[in-house]
């Protein structure tokens, strides 16, 4: 089992909001989202303290719920999902906007390690079209992310889009680190059933150079792009309040008169870790979905990936997975 989770959510006299997500599927308590905030701030909007998604990334913002694909694309580990912290956060009809600062915490919630490291997030995005009687929407966003490991070393890995493979390309621990500096651009497109979506994300990681003893820049990048279409007709649900997709419901449940809903998905992705000294490898995938919701609640899903390693090895991944929330 991947994911087994609990969670409350709910609203204390219409300011006070709280989540609390625990993830039981390892045989012990992992923290998801853990988090009071205020809203309806004059000025501000909205406030979280805790521990929750820092603001980068609309396939992480995306709930693993309702993604498209069983596995994210490539390149999360530019900047970790979840970390303790403070954000603030508004939207108006068409931009949203979200800044927050933020430390290293475990899988507790706990700080991960004892100091003064502060990491820096923000995201801006904007609605460029949202057309409700034609089923469509244009949605672009901008993000960045400032960050000091206080311990000197700073390190990116990935591993195929698949939950049980091992890591293929991996920087290694960069020592002498002295700031990290993240971009990344998303954009997506929906227009009735079909839809496209992409990110762009490099990692800037200033370190000593061991040979000069001078800081010097190395460049990492990920990026992915995919297509989907609904055979049955249906249409990605976007949330503009917060930038990103909500749940799927099909026209017609299956069992009550209806086939579900029959959603086909295309993906490239890529993530180049070499620059300079650092040689931790290029990584091409290709993934092709198959997604049948029986209802709002619950969905089959089918993914091949083709993996390529540079100059290395391929690796061909058959995966399946039911899932049902409540």
């Amino acid at each position: 089992m991947q994911k087994s989770t609990l969670f409350s959510q709910g609203t204390v006299y219409s300011k006070l909001n709280y989540k609390l997500e625990f993830d039981f599927s390892n045989g012990a308590a992992v923290f998801k989202d853990a988090y009071i905030g205020l809203s309806g701030l004059k000025g501000i909007g909205n406030i979280w303290a805790g521990h929750f998604k820092e603001p980068m990334r609309i396939e992480v913002l995306t709930s693993s719920k309702y993604i498209t694909f069983m596995e994210r694309a490539p390149g999360v580990d530019f900047v970790p999902e979840r970390n303790m912290g403070i954000m603030a956060f508004n939207h108006t009809k068409r931009m949203t906007w979200a800044a927050g600062v933020f430390r290293r915490g475990d899988s507790q919630g706990n700080d991960k390690v004892a100091n003064d490291e502060l990491n820096l997030t923000g995201r801006l995005t904007f609605l460029a079209l949202n057309n409700t009687d034609k089923k469509q929407m244009l949605h672009l966003g901008v993000a960045g992310s400032y960050r000091k490991p206080d311990s000197g070393e700073f390190e990116i890995k990935a591993k195929p889009a698949a939950h049980l493979a091992p890591t293929f390309v991996n920087t290694g621990a960069i020592a002498g680190t002295d700031h990290v500096s993240v971009l990344q651009a998303e954009a997506a497109f929906v227009s009735g059933p079909f839809s496209l979506q992409g990110e762009f994300i490099t990692s800037t990681v200033t370190a000593m150079n061991e040979a000069t003893l001078k800081n010097e820049d190395y460049s990492f990048s990920s990026y992915y792009a995919y297509a989907s279409y609904f055979l049955t007709g249906e249409t990605r649900k976007y949330s503009a309040p917060e930038g990103f997709f909500s749940r799927v419901s099909p026209k017609k449940n299956f069992g009550q008169g209806g086939s579900g809903a029959w959603e086909l998905a295309l993906r490239y992705s890529k993530i180049d870790l070499t620059d300079k000294t650092y040689l931790g490898g290029e990584m091409s995938e290709i993934t092709v979905g198959l997604n049948w919701y029986l209802n709002p609640v619950s969905r089959f899903m089918f993914n091949y990936v083709n993996a390529d390693l540079a100059d290395v090895g391929k690796a061909n991944i058959v995966e399946t997975r039911f899932q049902v929330d409540f």
